[in-house]
């Protein structure tokens, strides 16, 4: 009798983290989890949220005075670097929209550069308690612009913020630095992160033009 008791110890133990019951039809997918967060291994994500862009230039057409919303959504994928401690590369693709308003000559301008973007993160997980972790990284990010607008309200004109037809359009690649923290607690995730745009994105080669991005993101991983 005590020898099965010794048995059917650790088995029952798995079903009650933290002292609460997990019923029998989660329990498979509870084992699952565990086996996630205790070998880490590779892990998928979705992501999708809010940021909010501006546009710092030396010209001032280009340069915003007043940031601007925009959609960011996109799946993530990373991988534990070295079973010695919780490191991680993170990676994926995303869309991103960026750009920034300006007033000019008394004219307003507002700019939409919309970008696919390749995040290049080293993460590390600590782990607070089995269910929830605390994830700062750091990295950079590469990103091709795809679309997006020059809007010129005084003339009640539009332009591609990537094409030919502006004198004063972007450069359509964009690279930078990116960092921030994420929590996670079980399959959910939210990620805080800002992005520091490091190419000149004008087309003008000697007025400097810089991206910058702060964004909230929220996700799921499997």
């Amino acid at each position: 009798m005590l020898t099965l008791l010794l048995m059917a110890a650790p088995v029952m133990a798995q079903y009650y983290p933290n002292g609460k019951p997990i019923p029998p039809r989660h329990r498979a997918s509870y084992g699952n989890y565990r086996y996630r967060m205790n070998n880490y291994g590779t892990y998928y994500g979705f992501r999708i949220g809010l940021g909010l862009s501006t546009v710092n230039s030396d010209s001032p057409v280009l340069d915003a005075t007043d940031a601007k919303t925009g959609l960011n959504v996109g799946f993530a994928i990373g991988t534990q670097l070295t079973n010695m401690a919780p490191l991680y590369f993170e990676s994926g693709l995303y869309y991103t929209e960026k750009g920034g308003k300006s007033v000019y000559n008394n004219a307003k301008f507002t700019y939409g550069l919309n970008y696919l973007e390749l995040p290049l993160l080293i993460k590390y997980r600590y782990q607070v308690s089995p269910d929830v972790s605390i994830d700062p990284f750091l990295g950079g990010y590469f990103a091709c612009g795809v679309g997006g607008k020059i809007k010129d309200y005084a003339h009640r004109e539009a332009y591609s913020s990537f094409g030919s037809d502006y004198p004063d359009a972007f450069d359509r690649y964009d690279a930078g630095l990116k960092m921030g923290c994420g929590v996670s607690f079980q399959m959910l995730y939210l990620e805080a992160s800002y992005d520091i745009g490091l190419a000149n994105v004008g087309k003008d080669t000697f007025d400097d033009t810089r991206t910058g991005c702060f964004n909230l993101t929220f996700g799921v991983n499997f």
